[in-house]
């Protein structure tokens, strides 16, 4: 069926379903608003947390690839497009979808879509494990079985529902006052929402006890704590009371890279943020995230970021100087 016939389709079904045509107009509305009150509330490039948790984003042009590390996270965009890479994997989302992100891991993000006429919009809700569990006890959801994986991002369509709390919550950061009290509350459904979804199962796993996911979320601390330590896989297995293999097999499944190549990016993620903001030279800069060889580093490091350690630095520092202009 090509995309005509799909959309003649979809306006009949529409037609004949005065209830769906009503949800799709109140979700239209919705992403309008949202985009509406997002550009009011940060007029400028940047970021801003309006509410505490809640973060905006805007951006007039199209990003290059920035390495960062994720949050567990509810992420909406307004306008615009994004892409979020995870070691070998892709999630692309728009208005039309949310990621929803669990564990701290070194991510690539990349904004595609965004121009003076139209920013890119978006934003950020950070998730309390702790609230997590206990909107789910609240709402009578069982434990996950112990012996499930779930990976640590992924995008589904932002449904009507989980849009209207969204645009709910956007509103409070006109009335604070109100906001004291209903903030709280509008989480809470939320979140309640997402575990109603289709990736409520992901947001299940990293709010109980038990379960691999939870052990690797666990390992994910440890290796974040110690990046610049020598990795001992079979120390924190051996703590994890898993094997060797099963540790590697189940840490992949839910963060996409082996234990090394996630301390590798913790590393040289690091170095990077030491080079600029503490201006280390790259040698320097390689020995204090726990490079014992600085040529050994300095190829990694053009691996990952697609340039030398220092001409990509004078470079970052260029586009700085640019956009302060």
């Amino acid at each position: 069926m090509n995309a005509a016939k799909t959309s003649e389709t979809s306006d009949r079904h529409l037609m004949n379903d005065p209830q769906a045509k009503r949800e799709t107009e109140r979700a239209q509305a919705n992403r309008e608003e949202l985009k509406e009150r997002i550009a009011q509330a940060i007029s400028h490039e940047g970021t801003i947390e309006p509410l505490p948790g809640l973060h905006f984003n805007r951006s007039c042009s199209p990003s290059e690839c920035v390495h960062g590390v994720s949050v567990p996270a509810l992420c909406a965009i307004a306008q615009g497009s994004k892409e979020v890479l995870l070691g070998n994997d892709r999630y692309q989302y728009d208005p039309m979808h949310y990621l929803l992100a669990t564990v701290e891991l070194p991510i690539v993000s990349q904004i595609l879509a965004a121009s003076k006429a139209q920013p890119y919009l978006s934003l950020r809700l950070d998730l309390d494990p702790t609230l997590v569990g206990s909107v789910m006890v609240e709402a009578g959801y069982p434990s996950v079985q112990k012996s499930a994986d779930v990976k640590a991002i992924d995008v589904s369509p932002l449904d009507a529902d989980l849009l209207d709390a969204v645009v709910r919550l956007v509103r409070l950061i006109d009335c604070p006052a109100e906001a004291h009290v209903l903030a709280p509350l509008t989480k809470r459904e939320i979140i309640y929402r997402l575990l109603m979804g289709e990736q409520g199962n992901r947001l299940r796993q990293i709010a109980v006890l038990g379960g691999y996911t939870h052990h690797i979320a666990r390992a994910v601390d440890r290796l974040r704590k110690d990046f610049n330590q020598p990795l001992r896989i079979e120390s924190i297995a051996r703590e994890l009371g898993m094997s060797v293999s099963g540790f590697h097999h189940h840490f992949k499944s839910v963060t996409a890279m082996s234990p090394l190549q996630f301390q590798k990016q913790l590393r040289l993620q690091e170095a990077r943020r030491l080079m600029l903001g503490e201006n280390l030279d790259a040698t320097s800069a390689a020995y204090r995230v726990g490079y014992d060889d600085a040529s050994h580093f300095n190829r990694e490091y053009k691996r990952l970021f697609g340039a030398p350690p220092m001409r990509d630095v004078e470079r970052l520092r260029e586009a700085a100087r640019k956009t302060a202009s």
